[in-house]
């Protein structure tokens, strides 16, 4: 049962009280806006003529909301360390501090593709090492932190199992993808090398804990049933480490010629295929059982929340990870199959964002979890932050 929060100080601005229920899953309204733009940027087809602006546009509103959010979340810890440290030490809202290092990431990397024509290429090199570094280390760190927490701090069932638990996992592979356009502003010889190496590490350390934490989430949807309604969304999750290893190990060997051995180069590329193709088949057979839980729980009454921002930067890896394909196999079909998951993603960005934007406007996001009755049905159980499981 949930207790009520002691009254705020009289002297505590409103600016800082609205943010006590402000938590780190937020940021995954910046790794979807951002994936707008950068996911449209990669696809491997001639673009409108309007619609890098468009695209550029995107990609500043994601910037945007990140400096916000990081401001807003300051404030969080500021006034509220006793929500935050509620925050850490809730199993259903913990793993979402994986989000702080993908939305940097996510902005980081979009600088020099949909914000370059904007910023000019020096400035958005510039901004994408800043978020590149300060997301790589948030994300390693959270990548250990989270399941320690998990194991020594948090109590946990099978039957709780969640995709949630992949998002402090999927950030190194998001480090994994977006390093290696780094590899041309470094200094020949080690430092690419090392930038490169680096990225493949970073690329297995999360294919294989992902590997470990997948069946977790498999067995408790078979043997448990659908997730609630309002975590249904969150099915979606499970494409962000698929999608994303595909577009790293693209990536990786996009950048591989003249910085290691020539077989390594060439060894790079044709995995970059063998890897990527039945990945990519997975993730279409995921998508395609996330889609049809989401219509089941939607014709069951399923309200907005903000786990529908779970449908979008998934998505958009599958958008790069599809044309990282096209771009190695010279394959239309790889072509279409990023257009039409491009497509898919603008409609979930439109669908999410006008969601937040009503919620906003209503007071209903930031507000304070609704009261727990004092004697809940049985089997029923609510974490910290008022997530019903």
């Amino acid at each position: 049962m949930v207790t009520a929060a002691p009254p705020l100080p009289a002297t505590r601005a409103p600016r800082a009280v609205r943010v006590r229920h402000l938590g780190p899953n937020w940021y995954a309204s910046v790794m979807g806006t951002a994936a707008v733009g950068t996911a449209g940027s990669a696809l491997p087809v001639a673009l409108p003529a309007g619609l890098r602006p468009v695209l550029a546009a995107v990609w500043a509103l994601s910037l945007l909301m990140l400096m916000t959010l990081l401001a807003a979340r300051t404030l969080h810890w500021i006034h509220h360390r006793d929500q935050a440290r509620a925050h850490l030490l809730d199993p259903a809202m913990a793993p979402f501090y994986g989000c702080l290092s993908m939305a940097m990431l996510a902005v980081g990397g979009g600088a020099p593709t949909a914000g370059r024509d904007w910023l000019g290429t020096g400035t958005a090199v510039a901004l994408d090492a800043v978020l590149y570094t300060a997301g790589t280390a948030v994300g390693l760190g959270a990548a250990v932190a989270v399941p320690y927490l998990m194991s020594v701090r948090h109590r946990i069932e099978p039957s709780e199992a969640s995709p949630v638990w992949l998002l402090p996992l999927v950030a190194p592979m998001v480090s994994a993808a977006l390093g290696p356009q780094f590899v041309p502003h470094l200094p020949p010889g080690q430092p690419r090398a090392t930038l490169l190496l680096a990225c493949l590490a970073m690329f297995g350390l999360s294919l294989f804990a992902t590997l470990v934490t997948l069946p977790l989430v498999l067995f408790r949807l078979i043997t448990a049933g659908p997730l609630p309604l309002a975590l249904t969304p969150t099915l979606f999750l499970v494409l962000g480490p698929l999608g994303q290893s595909t577009t790293a190990v693209g990536s990786i060997a996009n950048a591989a010629p003249g910085v290691v051995p020539a077989a390594y180069a060439r060894g790079l590329d044709v995995f970059s295929v063998l890897y990527g193709v039945p990945v990519t088949g997975f993730a279409l057979m995921w998508l395609a059982l996330a889609v049809a839980h989401l219509v089941r729980a939607r014709r069951q009454g399923m309200g907005f929340a903000m786990t529908w921002w779970a449908c979008t930067f998934p998505v958009g890896t599958c958008v790069t990870g599809a044309a990282a394909l096209a771009r190695h196999t010279g394959l239309t079909g790889y072509q279409a199959l990023s257009v039409a998951l491009y497509v898919l993603l603008v409609a979930a960005w439109l669908a999410a964002g006008t969601g937040t934007v009503r919620g906003l406007l209503s007071g209903e996001l930031l507000a304070g979890p609704r009261p727990v009755p004092a004697a809940p049905a049985p089997g029923t159980a609510r974490t910290t932050s008022g997530t019903a499981r």
